[in-house]
């Protein structure tokens, strides 16, 4: 009783309070027909809170993602199914599902009707515009009785999981000159045997030694084809993703964060298209995804994790070791200070192929922002220690900086292969 009392409305409490106070008057004044009337008042929110609390306990609800991962800007579809199993029906029924600001507005729903044993359907989209493991839920009920004398509040669904990860951009073409692909699409490699040494073989450049023309392949391709000896390539790409908050400008989907993000997961997946092992790696050398294990799933492996990646509160670039672990590295860092690249450059081999894309975050500030550091500074320390670097900016396409980058790295090929050839 306590429980059917606490759900009464103002009106309800208020038909209750009048029902005992005509009540009390019939009593002093010996009226029988003022008594009746007085019971009357108080049954009907009694009877009326009743009747919500038998239909609340009736009540079940299930919710269904479809799909349940997706990329930012892309529509989810959510579908709720409500059944009732009491033996009175139930009305007046107020849905509200509870619904993150970065997937839209919370969905609310009036059923005037819900019949018994017979299941409801109700539909509502989701377009996130934020990536993240976003919590769908708890779906709440408040259900009313046709007077509106009593309403309760009830959980009728707990929480769905929405994995939203990185809008992924389509690249084109291939960082040619080194291990990292040659030709077209990287894919005309030699297989060297035991004992033998790695090769490239790519097509004959203005200036190429004609001493290291690969016949056969010349034949095959009907194209002049020439061997270029490279380090060993089977260790893959490293792309090192600087996340820390310090390093970055803006808020929301527009910040220069998410934007790196979004050219990291375009970056793996493009490479990853063309067979290469990739490896995801933050700013202090810590792996995100990559690997052997990560076998034939490695895209979703590295979306899911840059879906659920935060900032970094570090200051500095400070990982003490070579992030590329000997492999070939493309760097995408925010606002670097001259202490950062040369921690940077300082553990990583001259002679491995090293890429840097250099955020201009001043520009994702509106310009404003005189602490941010100036991307040319580092751009020189970088370009000094061989490393090719281009720098982006919020009004550059993605595959704009991508074919930017891999100019960059045709343009140092020819020195770094002297130095290891």
């Amino acid at each position: 009783m306590r429980t059917a009392l606490s759900g009464l409305t103002t009106r309800g409490r208020c038909l209750l309070a009048a029902g005992f106070a005509a009540g009390m008057c019939a009593a002093v004044l010996n009226e029988r027909d003022l008594l009746r009337v007085a019971a009357f008042v108080i049954a009907l929110p009694l009877l009326a809170a009743w009747l919500a609390t038998r239909a609340r306990v009736g009540l079940h609800a299930a919710r269904f993602l479809a799909p349940s991962r997706v990329p930012v800007g892309a529509a989810s579809e959510v579908k709720l199914d409500l059944r009732s199993t009491g033996r009175l029906p139930t009305g007046g029924l107020m849905l509200e599902d509870t619904v993150p600001y970065a997937l839209g507005a919370r969905p609310r729903f009036l059923v005037e009707r819900l019949p018994r044993n017979a299941p409801t359907t109700l539909r509502y989209p989701l377009k996130p515009v934020m990536r993240g493991i976003q919590q769908v839920g708890p779906l709440m009920a408040r259900i009313t009785d046709p007077f509106g004398l009593a309403e309760f509040d009830r959980e009728l669904a707990g929480r769905s999981r929405l994995v939203v990860v990185p809008r992924v951009v389509r690249l084109s073409g291939l960082p040619g000159g080194s291990g990292m692909g040659a030709g077209d699409d990287g894919s005309v490699r030699l297989r060297a045997g035991q004992g033998e040494d790695d090769a490239v073989v790519r097509p004959y450049r203005q200036g190429d030694d004609l001493r290291k023309v690969h016949w056969r392949s010349t034949a095959r391709r009907d194209e002049l084809m020439v061997r270029v000896e490279e380090r060993p390539w089977r260790g893959g790409t490293t792309v090192l993703l600087d996340h820390r908050v310090h390093a970055h400008r803006g808020s929301g989907p527009t910040a220069s964060l998410e934007w790196s993000i979004s050219f990291v997961a375009s970056i793996c997946l493009h490479l990853h298209h063309f067979g290469h092992q990739i490896r995801l790696v933050s700013e202090d050398g810590r792996v995100l995804a990559g690997g052997s294990s990560d076998g034939g799933h490695s895209d979703h492996v590295v979306l899911d994790s840059l879906a659920a990646l935060q900032g970094s509160h570090r200051r500095e670039l400070s990982a003490g070791i070579d992030p590329g672990a000997g492999q070939e590295v493309i760097a995408v860092l925010g606002g670097v200070s001259p202490a950062s690249v040369e921690e940077l450059i300082r553990y990583r081999p001259r002679g491995m192929r090293s890429l840097a894309v250099l955020l201009d975050v001043n520009a994702w500030a509106g310009g404003t922002d005189a602490t941010a550091p100036d991307p040319e500074d580092a751009r020189r320390l970088l370009t000094g220690a061989g490393w090719g670097v281009t720098i982006a900016r919020p009004s550059s396409s993605m595959q704009q900086v991508w074919q930017e980058l891999c100019a960059s790295a045709s343009n140092r090929g020819p020195s770094m292969r002297s130095e290891v050839g």
